[in-house]
Formats: C-alpha cells, structure tokens, sequence
C-alpha cells in the first residue's frame, strides 16, 4: 500500500479524524489529462465558505503536481472532505485564484500552516491556489 492510499484508508476508517492532517485533508478525485483515469490525491483542504481552497505547492517543487494540470484540464472532479462530523463526497468544480487575489489568500493558508510559506522559499514559482467550488450533483 502507498503512502497516499494509508492517508486516504486511515481517513476514511476515522470519518476524518485520523491522518496526516487530520480534518483538513480533502482527497482530489483528479481526472487525468492525458488519460482520462481518476487519480485519488490526499491534499490540505483550507475550508472557505461553503468550500475549500488547496494548494499546488507539491512541497515547494519548482514544478507544479501532476494534479495541479489534471484539475485545469478536468475541473468538474468529487473530493472526498470533512463535512458536518463524516467523510461525504461532493461535486465541485476548481477554479485558479487570480493573480489580484492571490497574495490575501496565500497569506490565509500560511496563517494556518506555516510551512506552505516555508514552501515559497524553496521554488521561484508562484504557488498556485485553487479554489473548490461545490457544485449540484
């Protein structure tokens, strides 16, 4: 078993409160784009409203996650997220943060975790930050 199927198996067993990062974590059900296969990918999910933000940061890499080009090829993907005390899967659809609203939401996501900013140190890209938009399923 991978590292990412453990966080995704434990995740799940917990109703969210038992991983990496604990009921933060949002897994991606990215679409390949190239292949058209569904990848699962364990990220930090940053609640915003009736929806989430994550961050391509791939731990300060200089290139973006595979995941990253999957979602802007495929946005309408289910995460799997903490929703009201139990794992539920919703229909959402990504979107990349502007470039105008960018540093005010970067700044929020590093107020929370730390090491997202200890990540732009690593990389001269800027980190891109999606927002996850629930949708009607």
């Amino acid at each position: 078993m991978s590292w990412n199927d453990d966080v995704i198996e434990q995740f799940r067993s917990s109703k969210g409160t038992e991983n990496y990062w604990g009921p933060k974590l949002v897994v991606l059900h990215s679409i390949g784009a190239k292949t058209g296969k569904t990848h699962l990918n364990p990220v930090v999910g940053f609640r915003r409203g009736e929806g989430w933000q994550v961050v391509a940061s791939k731990g300060g890499a200089p290139e973006n996650p595979a995941w990253y080009h999957n979602l802007l090829a495929n946005p309408e993907i289910d995460i799997e997220a903490l929703v009201d005390g139990d794992v539920a899967t919703v229909p959402v659809t990504a979107t990349v943060v502007p470039a105008d609203e960018w540093t005010a939401a970067y700044d929020a996501i590093v107020s929370e975790e730390s090491q997202f900013g200890e990540y732009l140190t690593k990389t001269d890209r800027r980190i891109p930050v999606i927002r996850l938009t629930p949708r009607a399923g």
